[in-house]
């Protein structure tokens, strides 16, 4: 566990600047009244905890990473923050929507591809 704190730590430095990134559709969801603030203050505060507790639990050694560690961040990182930007897609979207459908979204979302699996968009809230 000693040898991954530094990676860890970053990781929790990651999610904690992820967590803001729901912050716009929230205020999207207020100002047009969707219903569909919960699950993105949810998704916000279970990621800002999580980022914290790691960023608390594993503290920096003081030394720099090397490629090995910064290998794993990037991918850690890539896998831990699609299961983060799921947590509202799994909450709010449909109620049939399964957890790696709404991960397929999070990962599409977050690389740009643009697949969805969404059948009618239009009737999603904005």
């Amino acid at each position: 566990m000693q040898r991954y704190t530094n990676s860890l730590h970053v990781i929790g430095i990651l999610l904690m600047i992820f967590s803001v990134s729901m912050l716009p559709p929230m205020g999207v969801s207020i100002y047009y009244n969707d219903h569909a603030l919960m699950p993105f203050v949810i998704g916000f505060l279970v990621t800002l905890a999580f980022g914290v507790f790691l960023w608390r639990v594993c503290p920096a050694s003081g030394r720099n990473l090397n490629i090995r560690e910064g290998f794993l961040v990037v991918f850690l990182f890539w896998v831990i923050l699609s299961l983060f930007g799921a947590i509202p897609f799994s909450l709010a979207a449909t109620p049939h929507l399964r957890f790696t459908d709404a991960f397929f979204e999070s990962v599409s979302g977050l690389t740009t591809t643009g697949a969805t699996t969404f059948t009618h968009v239009e009737k999603l809230p904005k």
